[in-house]
């Protein structure tokens, strides 16, 4: 309609391409565990982004089967990708999938997660909501506790000067040498 209402009184957005959308907050984007991710990671975060709803969240798939109908070809990319977001607190596992066909759930840690009764145990206390802000806290800033000590380059004991060559020299001296005959003079 006109005045960007439609028929039911509810407001349209007419600045964008009408369908959903997949929001990642900027605090993702601009965190160091994103901006450490991988293209491949990269690129599988947005898969999985793409398949959240409000209430689905934990229930997100990265299976190999869904995956090639979105054009991945390699297993070993996605699950070299998978790991990647995995370490860095993206996703969390709500279910371990199993052969032959039952495939993981997973959750992306910027939402609330939605329990469902099939997760598996201790998946709803395990959760936690902004754990990729975590996941690169754990070595930094850290300093020793006496504060930064500069070591010595020299041994304790100090530098000691080390003959390495003989005594005579590298070469002794040809007249004291009895190997050595003089057949050149006359």
């Amino acid at each position: 309609m006109a005045n960007g209402r439609d028929p039911k009184g509810k407001r349209v957005d007419t600045d964008r391409v009408s369908g959903g959308f997949s929001p990642i907050p900027w605090s993702v984007l601009d965190s160091q565990a994103f901006l450490s991710l991988s293209h491949p990671a990269r690129s599988l975060l947005l898969e999985i982004a793409r398949q959240d709803t409000r209430s689905s969240n934990g229930r997100l798939i990265l299976s190999s089967r869904h995956l090639r109908t979105r054009g991945w070809k390699s297993n070993d990319t996605i699950c070299r990708a998978k790991s990647e977001l995995l370490r860095a607190g993206l996703i969390y596992e709500t279910v371990k999938g199993h052969r032959p066909n039952k495939a993981s759930w997973y959750a992306v840690t910027w939402y609330k997660l939605y329990p469902h009764k099939d997760f598996d145990a201790g998946a709803v206390e395990g959760f936690k909501l902004g754990a990729y802000s975590d996941a690169y806290l754990k070595n930094t800033g850290l300093k020793p506790s006496r504060g930064a000590i500069s070591t010595p380059i020299a041994p304790p004991s100090g530098s000691r000067e080390r003959v390495v060559a003989p005594k005579d020299g590298a070469v002794g001296h040809q007249m004291s040498n009895p190997l050595y005959r003089d057949t050149d003079t006359i």
